[in-house]
């Protein structure tokens, strides 16, 4: 087991640990992969997943793992989202992010959750693109969208790049509902952002608005596209006709 995680002693033996999952997960590593991956999430010296280690465990595998142990308590599911190992992290928040989800989570436990996942992210262990994107719109994005989205200032006040994206990532659940008004808020705080990754973050968000309401879309485009990055526009306008995408970009 990883220095970073200790199990606590279950009343049953049938409950799963962090212990387990991450035995599971060890189990199904695989170096040439791990290679791949470590490239792939830029863990390289001065990147921004510098030192991150990994297993070598696609997502079909972390996610089949995530079902396998679905019954894996919370407390445990935080343990192991500490671990050093990042599809072991990936496993854990899959876990929260499905246990937040469920019909069988009241009030209390979905708010202690978002608690967890928020001093995870502060911790540094939600700290790369997919350990966001595939958890953070189905726990802090549900908790704003329910709570509302000053919930969410403690992500977007951060200034650290992973908590940023947290917070913009976190509009999903607005945008499902056509509620595109917060998301646009959202985006302008962040078009002047100088990461890439927050400018991909910001046009997916708008790529998105605008599959429901591509008005709303082209109006915010027409009023903003001198000050947001090009990435930002060129993810934004995925959907739209050549022509429109040309007039855009050439403007």
């Amino acid at each position: 087991m990883s220095k970073q995680m200790k199990t606590h002693p279950s009343s049953s033996g049938a409950v799963h640990t962090a212990a387990d999952l991450e035995h599971a997960m060890l189990a199904q590593a695989n170096p040439a992969d791990a290679e791949i991956l470590m490239r792939f999430f830029k863990t390289g010296p001065g990147q921004y997943g510098e030192g991150d280690k990994f297993l070598g465990c696609k997502n079909p595998v972390t996610r089949r793992t995530a079902k396998a142990f679905c019954d894996l308590p919370v407390r445990e599911a935080v343990l192991a989202a500490h671990s050093e190992w990042h599809e072991l992290r990936l496993c854990a928040l899959l876990i929260l992010a499905d246990k937040y989800q469920s019909k069988k989570a009241d009030e209390r436990e979905r708010a202690a959750i978002f608690e967890h996942y928020a001093d995870l992210a502060r911790g540094g262990f939600v700290n790369n693109w997919d350990l966001v994107d595939l958890t953070a719109p189905d726990i802090t994005g549900a908790y704003a969208f329910e709570h509302g989205v000053n919930s969410l200032e403690r992500f977007a006040a951060s200034g650290h790049l992973w908590e940023e994206r947290i917070a913009v990532l976190s509009m999903f659940p607005f945008i499902r509902a056509k509620q595109p008004d917060e998301p646009f808020r959202m985006v302008d705080r962040f078009l002047p952002h100088p990461h890439d990754l927050m400018h991909k973050a910001c046009g997916w968000m708008l790529r998105e608005i605008g599959k429901r309401d591509r008005a709303a879309l082209t109006a915010y485009l027409e009023k903003n596209k001198a000050v947001m990055a090009r990435t930002t526009l060129r993810y934004a306008i995925e959907h739209y006709s050549e022509p429109e995408r040309k007039a855009f970009l050439s403007k």
